[in-house]
């Protein structure tokens, strides 16, 4: 089955930065489009970015675009979420995603995806 493990989260102080990695198991994952989102305390789980299987496309939500890069390395079945310049109302858990459409990066909604990880917190003080 699909696995997808996410590490990376700490606490950090504002302005610092932190990287985000997903390894994905139990798929073709060069074939896969993977997302980022996150869910602060008390609010709805939030679309951050996308990636398509090759790399080519990525989709970002506006409001973290100039903050926040997503990559991937198909070698290492990995995605990763560069993220710079923290602020303390980036406090969230932090999931990758799997969407029910094969290659589509257009998976700003929960409905769209088929495969969660677990999280990893992630908390900047300020």
């Amino acid at each position: 089955q699909v696995q997808l493990i996410e590490s990376g989260g700490g606490s950090v102080q504002a302005g610092t930065s932190l990287t985000l990695s997903c390894v994905a198991s139990g798929l073709t994952f060069s074939d896969s489009a993977m997302g980022w989102f996150r869910q602060p305390p008390g609010q709805e789980r939030q679309f951050l970015a996308a990636i398509s299987g090759s790399g080519t496309t990525i989709r970002y939500e506006r409001s973290i675009k100039t903050r926040f890069t997503i990559t991937r390395e198909n070698a290492r079945n990995t995605v990763y979420l560069q993220m710079v310049n923290l602020k303390p109302k980036d406090t969230a858990v932090y999931y990758c995603a799997v969407p029910f459409a094969h290659d589509s990066v257009v998976i700003t909604t929960t409905d769209k995806i088929k495969y969660w990880g677990q999280g990893t917190q992630v908390t900047v003080s300020s």
